[in-house]
């Protein structure tokens, strides 16, 4: 095998890379040896239930866990794209309302947070402002963990929150929004060109709202980035903040991280763009649109871009949005690929 030459690990970028790749075949070869067998159980299961070796709900259950490895393989299939694989920077933005809609971007951070523990992926906040009363104004979190990305980029929207509101005294009926935006966390294995001319720092302190907690270490860091689109020419500046430690070189390389994200995100922004003209393709899901409503008082979670919905609205609140997911890949990641 290529891993066990003695200098496999002499180029550790083109090791770990390969690594990559012997893990994937790995989880293809072990899963669907898992369903080869229970297929075959299921199969030898309709005749135990025939000679009463087995009961109909033992069998029933065998058929279900069957099912749901094979969807799961099916679904994992979706996921093609060169960015599919990686971690992910998620942010929210509370839209107009205030009060109300920084509390919905907050119950949206909580949502999320307990998806990514439902999975196991690993989480941090890099970057949180508080809402002036209550709630969360803006917040960017770190993901990371395999396939992230390509299971967190249906996601990308506004998100709309209809609820009889608690900040509200005569208990009207409000309309929340905060927009969602998933980009890739981008590891050393992918180039991303940063001209460092366009480069400019910022420090400030960074800690808690007072006492003890606060940092008085000017180790908060503020990125400017003079951005210039290679392909239209349009200019825009790129500001990231990052306060995740007290070590300002750490925060730095935090930063630098974040950017090269959304720079490999704005490429693959582009090549997704020339590939659906290509195509031709109909679909068009763009950052800025509604994509999903959570009606609390109808217990009603509706997608709009699938219309599937649930009215599960605490499971959903409690970061249960796998199937969500799986309506968006199984409809529209086949036309991205």
């Amino acid at each position: 095998m290529r891993t066990h030459v003695p200098d496999f690990w002499n180029d550790q970028k083109a090791a770990e890379a390969q690594m990559r790749k012997v893990k994937e075949l790995h989880y293809w070869i072990d899963n669907y040896d898992e369903v080869d067998k229970l297929t075959e159980e299921l199969s030898l299961g309709f005749d135990f239930v025939k000679e009463e070796l087995i009961t109909e709900a033992e069998l029933d259950e065998l058929y279900a866990q069957t099912i749901e490895r094979i969807e799961k393989l099916e679904l994992r299939n979706m996921l093609r794209l060169e960015e599919d694989k990686l971690g992910a920077v998620l942010r929210i933005n509370s839209g107009a309302g205030g009060t109300e809609s920084q509390d919905w971007a907050q119950m949206l951070m909580r949502m999320y947070l307990r998806y990514c523990e439902r999975h196991g992926y690993k989480t941090t906040i890099s970057q949180l402002l508080e809402g002036d009363d209550a709630g969360i104004k803006s917040v960017t979190i770190k993901i990371e963990g395999d396939f992230v990305y390509g299971y967190l980029k249906s996601e990308n929207g506004v998100h709309r929150l209809v609820r009889v509101s608690p900040y509200n005294a005569q208990g009207k009926r409000m309309t929340s929004f905060a927009s969602v935006f998933v980009t890739p966390l981008v590891d050393d294995t992918i180039e991303v060109n940063i001209e460092p001319a366009r480069i400019s720092w910022d420090t400030f302190r960074s800690g808690g709202a007072g006492g003890q907690n606060v940092n008085k270490v000017e180790s908060g860091v503020r990125l400017r980035y003079q951005f210039k689109d290679p392909y239209t020419g349009e200019e825009e500046e790129i500001l990231i903040e990052n306060t995740e430690t007290r070590d300002q070189p750490k925060n730095r390389e935090n930063a630098m991280r974040h950017l090269r994200s959304i720079l490999y995100e704005k490429e693959m922004q582009h090549r997704r763009a020339e590939q659906r003209k290509v195509e031709d393709s109909k679909m068009k899901i763009e950052w800025g649109s509604q994509i999903r409503s959570y009606v609390f008082d109808d217990r009603r979670v509706k997608d709009h871009r699938t219309n599937y919905q649930t009215s599960d609205v605490n499971g959903v609140m409690d970061g249960d949005i796998d199937e969500f997911i799986k309506a968006y890949l199984m409809e529209f990641a086949g036309a991205q690929q």
